[in-house]
């Protein structure tokens, strides 16, 4: 699937599907995600719940 980025600010945004969203497990409302790159690939996943991040 390819996707476009978009211009958010000084940013740039790319707009995840409900349905990826669904199938991460993330409420987008309540959770954090973490991002990391590996091998040139982005990666996001939900981050774990701790004392820090609630």
């Amino acid at each position: 699937m390819k996707k476009k980025l978009y211009k958010s600010g000084n940013a740039w945004a790319l707009l995840i599907q409900k349905a990826f969203l669904q199938l991460l497990d993330i409420n987008p409302e309540v959770d954090e995600v973490e991002i990391d790159i590996k091998d040139k690939v982005l990666q996001v996943r939900k981050a774990s719940k701790t004392e820090e991040n609630i």
